[in-house]
């Protein structure tokens, strides 16, 4: 069955637009309640969202949903999606429910949704759920005495602040460091700079002042020009980036310089290994990974192993292989150990770690490899199959061909949007472009053509 509502990354889309309208949000609700009833006791769910406008009208429409599929809904307001996930195993819901679009603008939204061990929903659980959507909406409605209730739950800011800080050794204090963070104007902007604060490190926040409209406005991990510019102006330490939801992390050091997840990846491998915390023999990222990672990991007698784009990928291979260490080059840091998710503070938290007990610049510390020059690209394309034509096949072989051990080619469809991303990577830049802008032709003559 083709998936029509969820992508990669739960639902997602443009608010007031299909599917991100009250109405399907509502059905989501009852479908999802109606699954995850299970048994005779009191079925419970918590929803948590970030800083968009359109929160306050999805949040209502799944609490609709949900109370009329017979679950009580309790509401935790703007926390990241990772408390979400810790919350509902801590309150031992059956389920648990995240409004957000992570880093996209404030016109967009979506709906994530974790099962009761935190873990985000499986393909299978998803169609479900959509199958159910489709349906004849009537069969699903508890009945009327069994109808949920819902009440805001207080405290959980202060909750995930603990659990959050617990993650840090005890012997490492932020004690002398000038952290600046940027909240991106979201989920975060409350509990991150609390957290630091109260680990002892002086804390400068940026995107911490949220209105409905600015989350991830020139902020936050897809705009770290910002805190770059802060970083330099204060004199900090390092810089730490969150996005929208605060599920993803970048680092900027003391010089201004972006450190993306692949660095970080690096960090916490080559520290975790050396106390013998690093479980799986390597870590697990996505294929979009730098090839420079994968030579430092090898070099340290560690392996990647590569998953498809989606930080629920990397988890499913995390958990299915014994890993505990796995994330995406964006910034989705996955830390079994202590979250089911990718979690944006506690992944700082560990590079602050790395940070104060090595007592060297972050700079030094973030700097693990070289990176091999790698090209992105976009192809947008307005329907069809145009990885399945014979000449783009042929110029992808070819690639592959010219490439041989020196490089990588990946290229593939948006979970999320209609574009076929290309990327390659290698040790001779000049080559690179030249193959992408190829296969970039190629597929723009079919889109064309067609």
């Amino acid at each position: 069955m083709s998936r029509q509502y969820f992508g990669t990354d739960g639902i997602r889309g443009k608010s007031n637009t299909f599917p991100m309208t009250p109405d399907v949000a509502m059905r989501v609700g009852l479908a999802a309640g109606k699954l995850f009833r299970r048994g005779d006791h009191r079925h419970r769910v918590v929803i948590g969202k970030d800083t968009r406008l359109s929160g306050y009208m999805l949040e209502n429409a799944l609490v609709a949903g949900f109370t009329a599929s017979g679950m009580d809904v309790f509401l935790l307001g703007p926390i990241p999606t990772p408390a979400v996930a810790m919350l509902t195993r801590s309150l031992r819901s059956d389920i648990g429910v995240m409004i957000s679009a992570s880093h996209n603008p404030y016109v967009d939204n979506g709906i994530k949704l974790f099962g009761p061990d935190g873990f985000k929903l499986s393909d299978e659980i998803e169609i479900q759920i959509e199958r159910l959507i489709e349906a004849d909406m009537s069969r699903l409605l508890a009945k009327s005495e069994s109808i949920g209730r819902a009440k805001r739950i207080d405290g959980v800011h202060d909750r995930y602040i603990e659990f959050a800080k617990r993650t840090m050794p005890r012997d490492v204090s932020l004690s002398g460091l000038r952290v600046a963070i940027d909240c991106a104007n979201g989920a975060a902007y409350k509990v991150a700079p609390a957290a630091l604060w109260e680990l002892g490190a002086e804390v400068i926040t940026l995107g911490n002042e949220p209105n409905g409209h600015n989350i991830n406005l020139d902020c936050g991990s897809t705009h770290p020009v910002a805190l770059a510019k802060k970083v330099h102006e204060v004199r900090a330490d390092i810089g730490i980036a969150l996005d929208g939801d605060a599920d993803r992390v970048l680092i900027v050091d003391e010089k201004g310089a972006v450190v993306d997840g692949d660095q970080l990846m690096a960090v916490i491998a080559e520290s975790w290994s050396g106390d013998s915390r690093l479980s799986g023999g390597g870590i697990v990222a996505t294929v979009m990974s730098n090839l420079g990672l994968e030579r430092f990991l090898t070099d340290h007698d560690l392996q990647l192993a590569r998953t498809k784009v989606g930080d629920r990928y990397v988890v499913e291979h995390m958990r299915a292989n014994g890993f505990n260490v796995g994330g995406e080059q964006s910034g989705h840091i996955v830390l079994s150990d202590f979250a089911t998710t990718g979690d944006g503070l506690v992944a700082a938290l560990q590079i602050l770690a790395c940070v104060k007990r090595m007592d060297r610049p972050v700079s030094e510390v973030c700097r693990r490899f070289e990176p091999v020059p790698q090209l992105l690209k976009n192809v947008r394309i307005s329907g069809g199959k145009p990885l399945e034509n014979k000449h783009v096949q042929q110029a992808i072989r070819s690639a592959e061909e010219e490439l041989a051990e020196s490089g990588r080619l990946v290229i593939r469809p948006s979970g999320t949007e209609p574009l076929i991303r290309v990327m390659a990577e290698g040790d001779d830049k000049d080559m690179i472009e030249r193959i992408v802008d190829q296969i970039v032709d190629v597929i723009s003559g079919v889109r064309s053509a067609a």
